[in-house]
């Protein structure tokens, strides 16, 4: 009998092992070593990336934030009670990431992109992470194409672009939603996905929201993403980018979106909340160092993508909240540093009746004249200085009582310009009947109208120009420019409608005055 060689025998055991498979899979786990207030620090997780998604016990998520050197800190999502010290945490390997595509449209979705409107689970195998870095310089194109509000106040002195970023400033109550959800209902027909992100509100709050764009037929183009008040601090915090990670997807594949952040300030509070939960050391008015760089890297997402890259658009209307107007406190400047402009809304205006409540000395929008038609343009050249000119001498003449002629022509102008320019809410008005009355008010047709006349002096003028000049909105609006012909027409339609109007006016006057001279 021949001796067994080595050789032969190591032949037959590595024969054996290369058919043998095993089940086993490796995935690097780890310990929580203290849990609580939504947030877990974990032992053991030596190669977690920043912003990974992490799993826990009772299907509950957790987010890296933290990655120190012998711990990583995690906030969490979903029932994070259940999470108890010692349980396992696995890596996934994969950034945060929520579901994107055409099926949110019309949904109303939490921060991680779950339906909260029981219309059934969002069927979509797209997925964009939370966090990306922003388009950069080669890829954009200037901002030049005008986003319209349908308000006539920021339609004409602070207009917006598409892939600008306007930011929405004002004490509590002063009309910002409102602002917000104008310019939602006026892109009706116009391409553009509204994405709205509710941060902090009161959940009866985001349902009249919702409400409100069901009845106008606004919910066929936007979606809602909603953390509110009573959601964790960790979902406040993830909300806005969710809410810019969905409408990237619009913007790379060509379309245009609106994102409006509402609002920033109770974000910066939920970001400050799991900071200091975190240990992260606090800074400058107990806020963290990186608070800039929170809401920069939100904003800077929005932008107009060059033609080579589909001339999407992304444009964003953050809100903050004042107290008590002050505009130079730490967050407020931050946000105002970041955008390229802000409309200032002032409790003092809100009150008077002048709504929207639009203060035109600290409002402006830094892309100005690119993001108007021409039409807009050379018709609200003028406006803004007109209108502050006004209000310095409304508040010098309150103290004077002898005004001459030119200052009483000027405070007179001034009034009916203010009164053109408010609006009802809800109420959005197409940027060629804007164009309309905004030239029939700064060439002079205005001026002998009564103060109080002015709401019928507009509805009238549009009802009539629609009747019996049907032509003339429809050659600006397809020229977006004010020819010489438009002028002559414009010219012609308004001396026509003054003729009638004066009548109709005289008419309607004289039954009160007989029935004044019958009682005295």
């Amino acid at each position: 009998m021949e001796p067994i060689r080595a050789n032969e025998i190591s032949d037959i055991i590595r024969q054996q092992i290369e058919n043998f498979e095993t089940g086993i899979t490796v995935t690097e786990v780890g310990t929580v070593i203290k849990v609580g207030d939504g947030i877990a620090e974990v032992h053991g997780l030596e190669k977690v990336m920043a912003g990974e998604l992490l799993e826990f016990p009772h299907e509950v998520r957790g987010l890296a934030l933290n990655l120190e050197e012998d711990k990583v800190g995690a906030v969490l999502f979903g029932e994070f009670q259940k999470v108890m010290e010692g349980d396992v945490v696995r890596r996934t390997g994969r950034i945060m990431e929520v579901p994107v595509g055409d099926a949110l449209v019309g949904r109303v979705v939490n921060a991680l992109g779950q339906p909260l409107d029981e219309r059934g689970p969002i069927i979509t195998d797209t997925f964009n992470p939370i966090e990306r870095i922003a388009p950069g310089v080669v890829d954009r194109q200037p901002v030049k194409e005008p986003l319209q509000t349908g308000l006539k106040a920021i339609d004409a002195m602070v207009p917006i672009g598409r892939g600008q970023r306007e930011l929405i400033i004002g004490d509590r109550q002063t009309g910002k939603t409102a602002v917000a959800l104008d310019t939602i209902l006026n892109q009706k027909g116009k391409d553009v996905i509204c994405i709205y992100v509710a941060i902090g509100q009161k959940a009866s709050t985001v349902a009249q929201v919702v409400k409100t764009l069901q009845d106008n037929d606004a919910m066929n183009y936007s979606i809602v993403v909603n953390a509110s008040a009573s959601d964790p601090a960790a979902m406040q915090y993830l909300a806005p980018y969710a809410g810019a990670a969905i409408g990237e997807f619009f913007r790379d594949t060509g379309r245009h979106v609106l994102t409006i952040y509402d609002d920033l300030s109770k974000h910066a509070a939920a970001y400050r909340e799991i900071s200091l939960l975190l240990r992260r050391p606090p800074g400058r008015e107990a806020f963290p160092g990186d608070v800039f760089y929170l809401h920069s890297r939100l904003l800077e997402r929005a932008s107009k993508l060059s033609d080579a890259k589909g001339a999407g658009s992304l444009t964003s209307l953050p809100i903050i909240e004042t107290q008590a107007g002050d505009i130079s406190a730490y967050i407020p400047t931050n946000v105002i540093s970041i955008t390229d402009g802000q409309i200032f809304l002032e409790a003092d205006l809100f009150n008077a009746g002048v709504r929207p409540a639009i203060n035109v000395g600290n409002s402006v929008s830094r892309v100005g004249g690119s993001a108007q038609i021409k039409a807009m343009k050379s018709v609200a050249g003028t406006l803004r200085l007109d209108l502050a000119q006004y209000r310095e001498l409304a508040a010098f003449a309150q103290f004077g009582s002898d005004l001459d002629k030119a200052t009483q022509s000027q405070l007179a102008r001034g009034q009916r310009l203010t009164e053109i320019l408010k609006q009802p809410q809800y109420a959005p008005v197409d940027v060629e009947k804007q164009v309309l009355i905004i030239w029939a008010a700064s060439n002079g047709y205005t001026d002998d109208v009564p103060v109080d006349q002015l709401r019928r002096f507009e509805t009238d003028l549009l009802r009539f120009v629609e009747n019996s000049h049907p032509g003339l909105l429809h050659s600006i609006a397809e020229k977006k420019t004010l020819t010489d012909e438009i002028k002559n027409d414009l010219t012609q339609a308004l001396t026509d409608f003054k003729e009638q109007w004066g009548e109709t006016t005289a008419v309607s006057a004289r039954p009160a005055a007989a029935a004044t001279t019958a009682a005295a």
